[in-house]
Order: structure tokens, then sequence, then C-alpha cells
């Protein structure tokens, strides 16, 4: 069971040895991306603008434009990577991913309405947000049962929303003129591109407070894992612990929407590297997929813009976790 204590020294070893790689690896990651673009920057000159020294273009490069981006890529990394591990578990589907609730066809199903309309753009962060999270609440309407809610209604929910809300953006984009359809297909995509301190200060704060609340949680979807019988006679309430994971989870996929659209696979993808660093407890699991998530996105981002012609973070999290996710499903179809 997650809780087992066998072994413990060897267990804790593994996490602090992952936990220092992630943390060293993001460090570097974080320092190329702040130094690498269609400028490129020394670690002499990075340093002074650093510091307000130096030529003042790098200083205007560094604070104006790839440090905000650099955090926007960590606080969506983050979120998706915490979500993604707080669905999978309450589901015990490890095919879960942030998106399964309807947040992103709830999410983009606004974003393309106000984009194939022309107004109110500069709302369509906090509208996008409000759009993922009534969603799932629809969801989870429609997924209550007479004992509570039920794991099947839930995906079964989501999935019939997803497919709703997805003929209807096509439909929208169908009716929008041409000059506003390259900015709602990018948005639909993934994009951190011109993401700045405003989109930071504005989703920044509830995504932070949704991934602590969210590692409070272990103990509960721990729980969970074990199956909802056993679950219920160590005194766990189902409904009340899956609308707090769900709640929570949500949370953080509309804050990671708000800022950078739909981006696909981080989510998927980072809980199940994480589970095979450190094994199944997730009060280690959810800090680290955090940790990790951040990580892969910012990463993602700095590949997105190495080319001659920069392309949306989404299409490049596609591009590294659809090969991924495509190992997930056959070891599920053999069994490995």
């Amino acid at each position: 069971m997650p809780g087992d204590i066998s072994n413990a020294p060897a267990k804790e070893a593994r996490v602090f040895v992952a936990t220092l790689f992630l943390i060293v690896a993001l460090v570097l990651s974080v320092g190329l991306s702040l130094s690498f673009g269609a400028v490129s920057m020394s670690a002499t000159q990075l340093w002074q603008a650093i510091w307000r020294q130096g030529e003042e273009i790098y200083q205007t490069i560094l604070w104006d434009l790839r440090l905000p981006r650099t955090v926007a890529a960590m606080l969506v990394g983050s979120a998706l990577g915490m979500s993604g591990t707080l669905l999978q578990g309450m589901l015990r589907n490890g095919l879960a991913d942030p998106f399964l609730l309807g947040i992103s066809a709830g999410a983009g199903l606004v974003a393309i309405a106000l984009f194939s309309l022309g107004a109110f753009l500069a709302w369509i962060p906090l509208a996008a947000w409000v759009g993922g999270v009534l969603t799932t609440m629809i969801v989870y309407f429609l997924a209550r049962s007479g004992d509570g809610i039920s794991v099947q209604r839930l995906i079964l929910g989501g999935v019939a929303i997803s497919s709703l809300f997805g003929s209807i953006q096509s439909v929208l984009l169908l009716m929008t003129e041409d000059g506003r359809v390259q900015a709602a297909l990018n948005w639909l995509i993934g994009s951190l591109n011109g993401r700045g301190w405003a989109e930071i200060t504005s989703a920044g704060s509830y995504i932070i407070v949704a991934l602590v609340l969210g590692c409070f949680l272990a103990r509960s979807v721990n729980l969970l894992n074990l199956g909802d019988e056993l679950a219920v006679s160590l005194g766990v309430s189902l409904v009340r612990s899956r609308i707090l994971i769900g709640g929570v989870a949500t949370l953080l996929a509309a804050g990671a929407v708000s800022i950078g659209g739909l981006i696909g696979f981080v989510g998927l993808i980072v809980p199940h590297g994480i589970r095979l660093l450190v094994g199944t407890d997730y009060r280690v699991l959810l800090p680290l997929s955090a940790l990790s998530g951040a990580l892969v996105m910012t990463v993602a981002d700095l590949l997105s813009r190495l080319g001659a012609i920069e392309l949306p973070v989404g299409s490049v999290t596609a591009l590294l976790g659809s090969p991924l996710f495509i190992w997930l499903l056959y070891r599920r179809q053999s069994g490995v």
C-alpha cells in the first residue's frame, strides 16, 4: 500500500535523489530558457541583466520577455502535472489527464466564442478559466448517482460534454472571419508567446494556492487508491473527497488554460514518469509531479523557440508526448 514503511531508508534515498535531480534540471533549464532565443545571451550578459546592469537591450529582453514567459511556463507545467496526478489517483486510471472532466472543452468553447465575436478579447484568459470550472461542475452534476459520485459516470459525462462542446467549437470556427481564425487556433493549440506579467499576476496566485491545497489531499488520494470499500472503512467520505480532489484539479487545469491555452500531454505523461522514479505514495508524487511538470514545460517552451520559426508550445508537448502515450497504451494492452 502507499503508506508501506518497509525498506524505508531505500525509499527515502530514492526520493531524495529524484528531488535533487529535478531541482538541478529545472534550474539548468531555466538558465538556458533565459539565455537562448532569437537573441542569445552569454552567462555574463545574463548575470548582468538579472542585476539590471550591462546593455539595456538585454535587460529588456530578460525582464519584459523571457523571464515572465519562463515563469508562465513553470506555472502552467506545475499546474498540469499536479492536476493530472490528482485525477489519475482519484479515478484510479493511468490514462486520465486534466482535461478529462471537460475543462478543455468548456474553456475552448468560451474562448472561441469570444474570438468569433471579436469582443472582450482581453478577458479571454479569465473567461476560459470560468468556462473550464463551470463545465466541470456540469460534469459532476451528471455524475451524481444514488450513493454519491460515480467514477464511471464522471468519465462518461466528461467525454460527452467534450464531444458536444468540440462540435460547437468547429461550427464557430467555420463562421469566424479569416483574420480571427489564426488567433483562435493558436490559442487552441497552446502557446506562451507574448505572455507577460499581467497573465502571471492574474492567474499565478490561485495556481499557487491550488498547488498547496493539492499537496494536502495526498492522504485522501492514497486511501482512495486502496478501493472504495477499504477507504470508507478507514473513515474517508467518497463524495467529499472526490469533489475536493476534482475541484482542486479543475482549478489547476483551468489556471493553466487561462495562461497558455489548451496544452496537452503534460498532465498525462508527467505522473507516470514520477511514479517510475519514486513509486505511488502521493505524499511524494504530488509535489514532485508539480516540479517535473514545471521542468517539462520549461524545456518544451525553450525548444519551441529555438528554430527559425517559433512553434506553439502545445505542438511541442504533443510531439514529445504522443510517442509516450502510444507506449502507455501498448503496455496496458499487453498487460506489461
